[in-house]
Parts: structure tokens; sequence; C-alpha cells
């Protein structure tokens, strides 16, 4: 006797039919659907889904679908954002801290003699040579402190926002105008949370700072500028940081759209990505960056310069900068500006991206094993 065939042949309609709806079943399982796979037997004897040429890689029917990295920026949830983006933040302002620092410096209008460098190697050199090997880092706890929540509020809004008025611009696809657009909004919850952080900073950052410890300039800002003091510089703040972020955002997405087109978790596109648009939109808004500077840290031998005595406002300081060093004076310390942007918008980028992949990956497989 045949076994085979009689056991093909014998079978009830009944029995056949079951087979095939459930060879239907594990196709539809497998996203095979539309003839785009056919099933066939393992040798386990469980149904497995054989991709067709030119398809979607096999993938056992029974396996929880891998969370797709295109679709995580619109599931992944709002807390995995925040977490994200504080990470990120507080990476990027303390790996490029020195350089801050000398980029403060080199802002200067006025600078002392022993405070004039031809260039960041130089001025890293000096610093730590005449000054100390910590001195660099003073002030960057503060500036920890502040990056942590300002960055988780940033790019939450941000992601947010893009997607919103991408929906409304561009339904269904990327729009430049809706990335732009969410990074300007998204600029105003972050200066919020980091200018006071910022004035305290840039102050422990100047050549001879009488302040040798954070709260020591806190309490000398309060007690003789005022509660205002913090915020001075936050018009200008927002006058710079808003068009650097427009085109910070628009440039980063932009080069994604080129190099990472199917928005994969690709570290090297986020490295370059990020790097080439910090460059960009720091050469571009270093004037206003000057300025910031100036508000911040009402430099004394430029304070020379101007009969009110403080420096208020970014049309009194635009004004300021002109007459202590001409036009060539809001360009001060644009190397150092654009040595800091690259890595640190490249810093923030992979490592914001990094965290959201890993947080909604993790995310998606607690809620496939429910």
């Amino acid at each position: 006797m045949e076994l085979g065939a009689g056991a093909g042949a014998g079978a009830s309609p009944g029995a056949r039919g079951g087979a095939e709806s459930g060879r239907v079943l594990l196709l539809l399982m497998g996203g095979g659907g539309g003839g785009a796979g056919r099933a066939r037997r393992g040798g386990g004897g469980a149904e497995e889904v054989e991709a067709a040429p030119g398809g979607p890689e096999p993938r056992s029917p029974l396996s929880p679908p891998a969370p797709d990295y295109e679709a995580l920026p619109q599931g992944a949830a709002v807390s995995t954002h925040m977490l994200a983006g504080a990470v990120a933040g507080v990476m990027e302002h303390c790996v490029m801290y020195p350089v801050d620092c000398v980029k403060t410096r080199m802002q200067s209008l006025r600078p002392e003699p022993a405070a004039r460098y031809r260039n960041v190697l130089e001025a890293l050199w000096r610093i730590v040579r005449t000054e100390g090997v910590w001195r660099p880092m003073r002030g960057m706890n503060i500036t920890a402190t502040g990056a942590g929540p300002a960055h988780a509020l940033y790019f939450a809004c941000y992601e947010k926002l893009k997607k919103t008025l991408s929906d409304v611009i561009h339904a269904g696809g990327n729009s430049h105008v809706a990335n732009g657009a969410a990074g300007c909004v998204a600029t105003l919850l972050h200066d919020a949370a980091m200018n006071p952080a910022e004035v305290v900073k840039q102050r422990m950052q100047m050549y001879n700072s009488p302040y040798q410890r954070v709260t020591d300039c806190v309490r000398a800002v309060w007690r003789n500028e005022g509660a205002g003091a913090f915020y001075r510089s936050y018009t200008t703040q927002l006058t710079m940081n808003i068009p650097f972020q427009a085109i910070h955002f628009m440039t980063y997405e932009f080069l994604q759209e080129q190099l990472n087109p199917h928005r994969q978790y690709n570290p090297g596109s986020h490295v370059v990505s990020g790097a080439c648009a910090g460059a960009v939109a720091a050469a571009a808004t270093t004037p206003l960056d000057v300025c910031k500077t100036l508000l911040n840290t009402q430099e004394s031998l430029a304070l020379s310069s101007n009969i009110s005595g403080h420096i208020t406002g970014m049309a009194n300081a635009f004004r300021t900068v002109y007459q202590v060093g001409g036009v060539t004076a809001y360009f001060r310390g644009v190397q150092a500006r654009v040595i800091y942007q690259m890595p640190s918008t490249a810093i923030a980028w992979s490592v914001y991206e990094f965290f959201k992949y890993i947080l909604t990956k993790r995310q998606e497989e607690r809620r496939a094993g429910k």
C-alpha cells in the first residue's frame, strides 16, 4: 500500500479544507499575502513562510514583528523622547565643554593681553598651563543641570510638532517647513530652561572670573543685578537660536533624506548629518552669539564704551559690538564656534537617535510579550 498516496487521496474534503485554511492563516501571519510568499514545511513540522525572490526576509509567523525603525518616531512615547533628549543634551554639553570655554573667551571684545588666543588648541594649552588643568571645566556642573531638562523639553516638543505640522503641510511625507517651524517652537522651551545656566556658565568661563563656585556666582548676580539678569540675554538668545535651530533641523532632515532615505538606525548618517547641520547653523549665527555672550558676561572693558553702564537688549549689544570692534567683531570666535558645534550636534543626534531606538524597541518588545 502506498501510504503517502493513500494519506493524501484518502483525506476528507473537510480535512483538506482545514489544512488549506491553516496554510492561508500562516501566510497572513507571516505577511506574505497577495502572492508575496508561499508556505513550506520545516524540519520540525511547523509551517514557515518562505519569501518570494526580491521580497522581505523570511520570518517565523509565531515570532513577534520586529519594530521598524522608520516608524519609531511616530510610535515613540513622549517620555522616550524626553529621556533620550536629556541624555543627549548632557552628553553634548559635557563632552564639548572645554571648547565652549575657549569660544566664550575668544568672543571677548576687549580681552586681557594674557587672554588673547590665535586658535582653539593654543587657547586650551595656555589655559591649562597657566590656570590649571581643571580651569576649562569650571561651570560644567550648572550646564549639565540645565541641559537635561532643557533638551528633554526640546526634543519632545520638536518630535511632536514635526509630525503634527508635517501631516498638515505634506500628509504622509516630510516637510522642511514643518521641521524648521518645529525647531523654532522647541527653542522657546529649551532657552527658557537653559538661559539662567548659560549666564552663570559664561561668567565662570571668563578670564580672571572672580567666582570659584557656581553658588557664589548665582548669589552675586542675584544680589547685585537682580533676578532679571538671568534672562537679560533671553530675547537675544531666541533671536540667535530660532534661526540657528531652523537652519540646523532643516539641514539635518535634508541630509537624512540624502544619506538615510529609509530612516533606519544608521549611526554614521546621524553623525555626518548632525555635524554638517551644526557647522552651517553655527557659522550663519555667529554675530548673534557674540552679542549674547556680551549680554551674559557684561564684559567690564566693553562697558566703558557704553553710557548706560549695563548692556541690555539686542540692539544695544549690536551697537556696542560695532563701536568696540567694527564689523569683524561680529565674527569673533567663529572658528571655535564651528569647531564646538560640529562634534556637539553630531554627539547630540547620534546619542538621541540611539537612545530613542533602544527605548522604543524595548517598549515594542514589552507590548508584543503581553
